[in-house]
């Protein structure tokens, strides 16, 4: 798998791969499809957008994880977001995509990276577990679209940390 920043070209095909996401439901707050100049804005070139990383896998872009100014930076906090391709699923997209997004956020500065995680999205939950977030707050009945409440878990990830998969047991 390989690695790299995400160019305005990619944005179409990462779009595609984010709103069938979005379609299937369940698993992201984001609810309403976008467009590929939407996708560019709010991910690689926009006014919030910070950096975006792009995982390739046999030259199909498989997933992607972005940093973005979402919150109040002036606590130290960026904001990211990982989607992987449903089809086909590539184990390991997410593990090989957070090296890069973790070094691009100690090199802009911040102390922390934050990840909103609906209550619903048992592998999002799993996976920022797994990269060595922790839990620091719960947003409580945050309604969807459809007016249905699901609660966000808040995870942050201290930058600056020996990571938790590379600490000694």
């Amino acid at each position: 798998m390989h690695i790299r920043r995400a160019v305005i070209t990619d944005a179409e095909e990462l779009c595609s791969l984010l709103n069938e996401i979005i379609r299937a439901g369940g698993t992201t707050a984001l609810e309403t499809p976008l467009s590929a100049t939407e996708f560019a804005e709010w991910f690689i070139d926009g006014e919030f957008a910070l950096a975006c990383h792009v995982a390739e896998h046999d030259r199909l872009l498989v997933g992607f994880q972005s940093l973005s100014l979402y919150g109040d930076s002036s606590k130290g906090f960026v904001d990211i977001a990982t989607f992987a391709r449903a089809n086909p699923n590539i184990s390991g997209v997410g593990s090989a995509l957070f090296p890069a997004t973790r070094a691009t956020a100690e090199e802009l500065g911040f102390e922390f990276i934050n990840a909103t995680i609906r209550v619903d999205n048992l592998r999002g939950l799993a996976y920022y577990t797994k990269m060595g977030f922790e839990d620091y707050c719960r947003l409580i009945k945050v309604p969807l679209l459809d007016g249905r409440p699901v609660d966000r878990v808040k995870k942050r990830f201290k930058l600056g940390a020996v990571p938790h998969m590379l600490r000694p047991t």
